[in-house]
């Protein structure tokens, strides 16, 4: 490591004393901290990213009309609120104040240097009908709807090309607003097979940045819940600084039976801090993506830089967190840590498939706690669905660099299910300090899988029977380097505050 900072640093003295070469020492610098998983995430943190900015101008949105009894349709009162506000935003941006009420309102834009800011007695309600919910174009990393080919429903609360926007709750932590996207109509039809597009999100920011969510409860969405897509970060020096997507202290609820209801899914994004956060809907809590197939690998928008901390939650059928499966375009550098999922299918899991192409590498999952989950640990590389007939079979993921530590679990069918792709195996596949109280005779189930395991009970499978220390620490994606460094800490002591 020692050598590594002074290769950096001389490479930088060498390019100041030579303007010729300076532009090329840079770039070299900055490659050598892409690869440094140090130089990427650091310590464990989110940026403290605040939701109460004081705007300079806030109006309510009673002011243009709107009625908040649950049955009055107030889109275009938010629309024309939304319109004023926009004239201030170069003048230290604006509020948008929602009263206590039922707030019935179709699909509505947000801008720039916005605050959307809810009443805790608040109730924003989607629109049961469809006309309501604007049909646009499929994002290009997907190359059609996600259910549907061609277009999709935009979502409830959108955004595009914004900088600066906060969703929250006035005053208190724990006086969550509401926004309920009336879902059971979207899943009735598609369970009913009568959707003509693709079911819309409830909230959607696309290539944004500064984005704060936070206190605020959303049921229902009819589709995935809360979905920042190509939000990257700004490079400043050597470096990607800010969380440009935080979401933090929110509630998320959907019934456990309610189709592709997923929590929070960021995709093609990098620098997005979740913490803090109950979810219990009808699949994957968290599910970090990153495009479709041969429309993912074309658009190459990676996800990276993904802090979770401190996730509470419940999923009847799918995992707590996911990564894929539509992960086309690489998924990195994904760390997370103080989890506790109860009730559920499955704990972490990674999903693939020939035709995807990308990479899943460097993902570090520590301090997880399990009850009653079918499955703690799952890798599924046979996953399936593409979205048509033109993908390439032989675009290969990369799956490497996978270390899960520090793990309890009690009443767990299955230790894990480890399944990669015969000629292409998942690599450096690391687990340590684990011990699941399991109720099957056979826990694990690996297959085309690499890698290496310390303090784990039930007994490891084969393929992962390999000591981590002392000769494979190097291997392991941050892990120490020395087996007494490896945490022995309390687990589950945060979650007295909930």
């Amino acid at each position: 490591m020692r050598r590594f900072f002074t290769s950096i640093w001389l490479a930088f003295l060498l390019g100041l004393c030579s303007a010729q070469y300076m532009l090329l020492d840079v770039l070299l610098v900055l490659l050598l901290l892409s690869e440094a998983p140090w130089a990427v995430l650091g310590s464990l943190h989110c940026d403290q990213t605040s939701s109460g900015v004081i705007r300079p101008h806030s109006v309510a949105i009673t002011e243009f009309g709107a009625v908040g009894d649950g049955v009055t349709l107030n889109t275009k009162a938010f629309q024309n609120a939304i319109f004023y506000l926009n004239s201030f935003a170069d003048k230290g941006g604006a509020q948008l104040f929602v009263p206590a009420g039922w707030w019935l309102t179709g699909s509505f834009d947000l801008i720039s240097h916005l605050t959307l800011w809810l009443d805790k007695d608040a109730v924003i309600l989607g629109s049961m009908n469809s006309n309501d919910w604007p049909v646009v174009d499929p994002l290009p990393s997907y190359g059609r709807g996600r259910e549907l080919p061609g277009k999709r429903h935009r979502s409830l609360i959108y955004g595009c090309n914004l900088t600066d926007v906060i969703i929250t709750v006035s005053i208190h932590i724990g006086d969550n607003g509401t926004i309920d996207g009336q879902g059971s109509i979207w899943w009735d039809w598609f369970r009913n097979e009568t959707l003509n597009y693709t079911r819309p999100h409830l909230v959607e920011f696309i290539n944004s940045t500064r984005v704060v969510i936070s206190n605020v409860t959303f049921l229902n969405s009819p589709f995935w819940t809360i979905h920042p897509v190509y939000c990257r970060g700004e490079l400043r020096l050597f470096f990607w600084m800010n969380s440009q997507v935080v979401v933090q202290n929110v509630t998320i609820l959907a019934p456990l039976d309610s189709p592709n209801t997923d929590g929070i899914d960021p995709d093609s994004s990098n620098d997005v801090c979740i913490e803090d956060c109950y979810i219990s809907t009808g699949d994957d809590l968290i599910a970090i993506k990153s495009g479709w197939d041969e429309y993912g690998i074309s658009y190459a928008r990676p996800c990276t830089n993904i802090i979770i901390r401190r996730l509470v939650g419940e999923t009847n059928s799918s995992a707590g967190i996911a990564i894929g499966s539509e992960m086309s375009g690489g998924v990195s550098e994904v760390h997370a840590e103080s989890l506790q999922f109860f009730n559920s299918k499955t704990g972490i899991r990674i999903k693939t498939s020939p035709g995807r192409g990308g990479y899943v590498r460097n993902v570090y999952i520590s301090d997880m706690n399990l009850v009653d989950v079918n499955i703690a640990i799952r890798f599924t590389g046979q996953f399936g669905e593409h979205p048509d007939e033109f993908y390439d079979p032989t675009a290969l993921p990369i799956i490497e660099n996978i270390t899960v530590k520090d793990v309890m679990g009690e009443n767990i069918k299955f230790a894990g299910l480890l399944e990669g792709i015969e000629g292409d195996n998942f690599v450096n596949i690391c687990l340590s300090n684990i011990t699941l109280n399991v109720t099957t005779e056979s826990p694990w189930n690996c297959s085309y899988i690499h890698g290496y395991s310390d303090l784990v009970s039930p007994e490891v499978c084969e393929p992962l029977g390999e000591r981590i220390y002392p000769g494979h620490s190097l291997d392991c994606y941050h892990l120490p380097t020395h087996l007494g460094s490896v945490s022995n800490r309390k687990r589950g002591s945060w979650l007295l505050s909930w």
